[in-house]
C-alpha cells in the first residue's frame, strides 16, 4: 500500500477556488469585450455593462470612479487603461469575495464539525 498524499490545507483551497473565480469572470469579460467590438448588439451591450457594474459599485465606494471618469473625458486615460483599471478592480472583489466566504464556511464547519466525543 503506498502512503496517501496529505489533504490540501484548507487556506490552499479557499485561495485556489477564489482564484479560478476571479480568472472565470475574467474570461467571461474578454469574450464579452470581444464581442461587444466585433458584434455589437443591444444583448451584448446590456451585459457587458452587467459585466462592469462590480468594479464600477467598488470603485465608486473607494471614491475613485469620479476622477478616472474625468481622467477618461480628458483623454489622460485610454480605454484600454479603463478596462485594465476594471478588469483588476473586479479580479479583486472576486477574489476577496470568494476567500472571505471561504474562510467564513471554514470557520462554520470547524465550529460545527463533531468532536468524536460520546456524551
Amino acid at each position: 500500500m503506498r502512503p496517501q498524499a496529505p489533504a490540501p490545507r484548507l487556506a490552499q483551497l479557499v485561495v485556489a477556488n477564489a482564484l479560478a473565480l476571479a480568472a472565470g469572470y475574467l474570461a467571461l469579460g474578454l469574450l464579452v469585450e470581444s464581442a461587444r467590438r466585433l458584434y455589437p448588439s443591444r444583448g451584448v451591450l446590456t451585459l457587458s455593462f452587467a459585466l462592469d457594474a462590480l468594479p464600477a459599485e467598488a470603485l465608486a465606494l473607494c471614491g475613485l470612479l469620479g476622477p478616472l471618469r474625468e481622467a477618461y473625458l480628458a483623454g489622460t486615460l485610454s480605454e484600454a487603461g479603463l478596462r485594465a483599471i476594471f478588469g483588476l478592480t473586479a479580479l479583486v472583489v472576486i477574489f476577496l469575495l470568494a476567500a472571505g466566504l471561504g474562510l467564513v464556511l471554514a470557520a462554520l464547519r470547524r465550529a460545527f464539525r463533531p468532536s468524536g466525543r460520546i456524551s
